[in-house]
């Protein structure tokens, strides 16, 4: 052994022996605890993922509303309010007892939504999708979790309307056996409102239940309303893979309608009613049952069958507001109203699939589906009601001015291909055909029965193309370019008098939406840029004709084309202020220029060119911004919301009829306040000013139900809400 090993193995072993006997000198010291805090910022507006479940959103401008972290008057489902932080809604305000929801985006008509494919938990809510597609079914802001919106460029997967999807997710039953929730509000004009909830898990069976009761006396004379809704989701977690679900929801309001107001009439007082006898019903129930499976870590499955069955019931007295519903000298009695009644019976059945599958290395998709639905809308309208003034839907005279059936049977097959080329660029190309036939049978007291049958056929494809491009994880680049189409719908092809006649060869409305964007998020800042155009061609309308007789026909048919063209603009910055504090500011603004395009429609007994004209009910700008400053567990939000004027009519008529019925749509503004307060995690109290300024404004002259002339909005309201989780 040499003498340099040795050396160093005496120093290794020296060194061990001293290091075991050496004293530390370091003295320990004891830390006092801390306490890491932050502002919690609680955000209310999402995205959707670009895969989610059966479905494909990658490339498509989408919004997801968080309704547990909004703050606003959620009970009168204000829709400024709802959908404050989704640019371009057009809201029409008509509904102050909170029952409905009217909106729009893009040029569209707000009617009842109906240019929306409508669903709840993806099951469709519309009433008849090719007879009368207005949502009548409407679930309780407090019963929803989240709104999905996805513009029209989803048409491929959902079908029918040029709106998009717009999808109301309900509350999810608790991980815990049983849970308890009521929210109760009360307000301004009589609202009393009251939500109850149960639910929970035993083993693999999740439940919820709840009911929902709403009533007021209304912001117009003669505008009460009682609202009664329901629903049960009984769910069987077969295995992680496999899940039933077994449903049904239901809702029924009587609203009292205080009709039409002349523009004289609205400038003098605005809360006057012109009808104390008119009413409308809609009660709804929709069942269904829906069965997701995970077959494999690639391929997921999803079978729906539901239901829309129910009725849409008024009785009134159906004049232009400049018409008095008065006493009768020759009898005494009021005139006998109308009763209308819609019969619906609607059935969808869909199986959706989407596989993932690789390619260049990436995991690409392909969601595929069926869709099969069978409606038949039994019409009923013109029945001689009772002289009285209470909701009664009963004749005094049997028989009805029009009884016609509006059947359909149409199959969908659609697919859509999310190809993911690299990492951060995918295209979707995708197509949908539609197959399908409507037949209207029936008969009218003024129209030949031989003459009134009618056939549309729904035999057509759809195509889209879309892309997304991510900059970052959270910031990406998205456009796509989707054809949609409108059916024909039972109003547009009724003949209204024996002067009517109607087009025996209409066409659906075919075209399509094509827009571009930049979102994402960075630090403190939220956005959502995109540019946009509508292609809406086949538009239905009147125009003026001779018979052989050389008498006049007012011949209802496809009239023209119209376009839309825009911008949506979202920016959120949400600031950090403190340990408790934060401040979000927003604004959620639109621009949109709708005009006809190679248009006729009648004016009196000539037809007239309205080539350029503006679409009605079409305002070039909607702004709504807003401030919330939180504090610990209080929170403190205004909402500006600016709407600008808009046009009533095709022909732009800017002086009002003597009914009110046509003329300017003026421009208006509105402040909301909302103060938020949680006592505990369980605990929650909110107050809600809305229309502080006590704004007189009207967002539309209707041209149809529920009856031409000037709806006044709602002045200012308070209510006040709280809210119970055990």
């Amino acid at each position: 052994m040499t003498k340099p090993f040795l050396i160093a193995l005496f120093l290794i072993n020296a060194t061990a022996v001293f290091s075991q006997t050496t004293t530390d000198t370091i003295k320990p010291h004891k830390l006092s605890p801390v306490t890491v805090e932050g502002s919690r910022i609680l955000v209310d507006i999402h995205r959707l993922e670009p895969v989610q479940g059966t479905y494909i959103f990658s490339g498509k401008k989408n919004e997801v509303i968080d309704m547990t972290q909004k703050n606003g008057a959620i009970t009168e489902k204000y829709g400024r309010q709802i959908f404050a932080k989704i640019p371009g809604i057009f809201v029409y305000d008509i509904d102050g007892t909170g029952n409905q929801v009217n909106i729009s985006t893009r040029g569209l008509d707000p009617h009842r939504s109906w240019e929306f494919n409508v669903r709840k938990d993806g099951i469709i809510t519309n009433s008849d999708m090719y007879g009368y597609p207005a949502s009548h079914y409407n679930i309780p802001m407090e019963a929803v979790e989240r709104i999905e919106l996805v513009r029209g460029t989803a048409s491929l997967q959902y079908g029918a309307q040029f709106g998009g999807m717009l999808n109301y997710i309900s509350k999810q039953p608790d991980s815990k056996k049983v849970t308890f929730e009521t929210i109760n509000t009360l307000g301004s004009y009589g609202l009393v409102s009251t939500y109850n909830s149960l639910s929970g898990t035993l083993g693999k069976f999740r439940y919820s239940a709840w009911v929902n009761g709403k009533w007021i006396t209304g912001y117009r004379d003669n505008s009460d309303s009682s609202f009664d809704a329901e629903g049960i989701s009984l769910y069987y977690d077969v295995s992680k893979d496999l899940t039933f679900k077994l449903e049904w929801t239901h809702s029924n309001y009587i609203t009292h309608i205080p009709g039409p107001l002349t523009d004289s009439m609205f400038y003098d007082d605005p809360k006057m009613s012109t009808r104390s006898r008119n009413y409308y019903q809609p009660n709804i129930h929709i069942p269904s049952l829906t069965a997701d499976w995970n077959v494999s870590s690639s391929t997921k499955l999803r079978l729906t069958t539901s239901a829309v069955l129910g009725a849409r019931n008024s009785v009134m007295f159906d004049r232009p507001a400049n018409i008095a519903d008065t006493i009768v000298p020759a009898t005494l009695q009021y005139n006998n109203r109308q009763v209308d009644i819609d019969h619906f019976n609607s059935y969808t059945t869909e199986l959706r699939m989407l596989q993932s599958y690789k390619l260049f290395q990436q995991t690409s998709s392909l969601a595929t589906g069926i869709q099969y639905m069978n409606n038949d809308l039994h019409r009923q309208q013109q029945g001689k009601g009772t002289t009285g003034t209470d909701f009664d839907l009963s004749l005094v005279t049997p028989g009805w001015g029009r009884d016609l059936h509006f059947k359909t049977k149409n199959i969908a097959l659609f697919a859509e291909n999310r190809w993911l080329l690299t990492k951060r660029f995918s295209v979707n190309t995708g197509v949908r055909m539609e197959i399908g036939e409507t037949n209207m049978t029936g008969t009218t007291i003024y129209y030949s029965e031989k003459e009134l049958p009618n056939k549309i056929e729904h035999h057509f494809p759809l195509f889209g193309v879309s892309a997304q491009y991510d900059l970052t994880e959270s910031i990406n680049i998205y456009g796509g370019w989707s054809q949609a189409y409108r059916p024909v719908i039972f109003k547009d092809i009724i003949p209204q008098s024996i002067y009517e006649a109607s087009d025996k060869n209409l066409k659906d409305a075919y075209g399509y939406n094509t827009e571009v964007g930049f979102r994402g998020k960075w630090k403190y800042l939220n956005w959502d840029v995109t540019g946009f155009y509508l292609q809406y061609n086949n538009r239905l309308g009147t125009l003026a004709q001779t018979d052989s007789a050389n008498n006049l026909i007012i011949f209802r048919t496809n009239i023209g084309d119209s376009r839309t063209a825009g911008l949506e603009f979202f920016l959120q910055g949400d600031f950090s202020l403190g340990k408790k504090t934060s401040l979000s500011l927003f604004t959620s603004t639109s621009f949109m220029d709708a005009r006809y395009e190679d248009a006729v429609v009648r004016s009196g007994n000539t037809n007239v060119n309205i080539d350029g004209n503006k679409v009605e009910s079409v305002p070039s700008w909607i702004s709504r911004n807003g401030i919330t400053l939180r504090y610990s567990q209080v929170s403190f939000s205004a909402l500006y919301s600016y709407t600008a004027e808009s046009y009533a009519d095709a022909l732009n008529i800017v002086t009002p009829s003597a009914s009110g019925a046509v003329g300017l749509v003026p421009a208006y503004q509105l402040l909301d306040l909302n103060l938020a307060l949680r006592l505990t995690d369980n605990i929650k109290l909110q107050f809600n000013l809305s229309n502080v300024f006590d704004e007189h404004y009207f967002t539309k002259r209707p041209q149809f139900y529920p009856g031409p002339g000037i709806w006044p909005s709602d002045g200012r309201t308070f209510s006040g809400t709280v809210s119970i989780k055990i």
